[in-house]
């Protein structure tokens, strides 16, 4: 029997909560300049699967890859880490 690949799992802020089911989440990441040394931040943007609809924005997530769910949609809510002031 094969085993499975462990899926790739993402921290990130939760941006927009306005579809059923479904919110964006924004990963921030800083990548060092190749010729300049410095730190730059990059952001990437990943819309999740939330099946009961308890995210709201600004809360601090983990998300986990999955297989395609919509055209964009291809990561789903872990867990909860932190919510929102």
């Amino acid at each position: 029997m094969e085993t499975r690949k462990p899926r790739k799992e993402r921290t990130g802020l939760v941006v927009s909560n306005k579809m059923d089911k479904s919110v964006v989440i924004e990963v921030l990441r800083r990548v060092q300049h190749p010729k300049y040394r410095k730190f730059v931040k990059r952001t990437s943007r990943f819309m999740a699967h939330d099946e009961k609809n308890e995210c709201n924005i600004g809360d601090t997530v983990r998300i986990m890859e999955t297989r395609p769910l919509s055209k964009n949609k291809c990561w789903r809510l872990v867990e909860i880490i932190e919510r929102a002031k």
